[in-house]
């Protein structure tokens, strides 16, 4: 099992619409998840400061696959549709990877 955090920008005007999205998530979205060896996956809030709002995701990968699991879950229709709806809510940081739109965090600590 490999733990992954994320975080990207919350745009202030699409706070309810993402909240309504995530408190109703489409059932063969979270199927997918589950198909994709996605356990424990979460989603939090917070407001900095500066009035910027953050989203950080949280998930355990139980696999043996990710890029193929993530390449399964990409090509999902069902998930393009999901993602589609999210992402006008979202702003991606400037200092996240290439191929990324969620930014990958690194674990520096973990303690059971």
């Amino acid at each position: 099992m490999k733990r992954y955090g994320s975080v990207i920008l919350l745009r202030a005007d699409k706070i309810d619409e993402y909240r309504k999205l995530h408190a109703a998530v489409w059932p063969a979205v979270l199927e997918q998840i589950t198909a994709c060896n996605l356990r424990n996956y979460s989603i939090f809030l917070r407001q900095l400061d500066d009035g910027r709002h953050y989203l950080f995701g949280y998930f355990e990968y139980h696999g043996d696959d990710f890029a193929a699991d993530m390449a399964k879950m990409a090509a999902d229709p069902v998930t393009q549709q999901w993602w589609a709806e999210c992402k006008p809510c979202q702003e991606p940081l400037a200092s996240r990877g290439p191929d990324e739109w969620w930014a990958s965090m690194t674990e520096v600590f973990h303690f059971d």
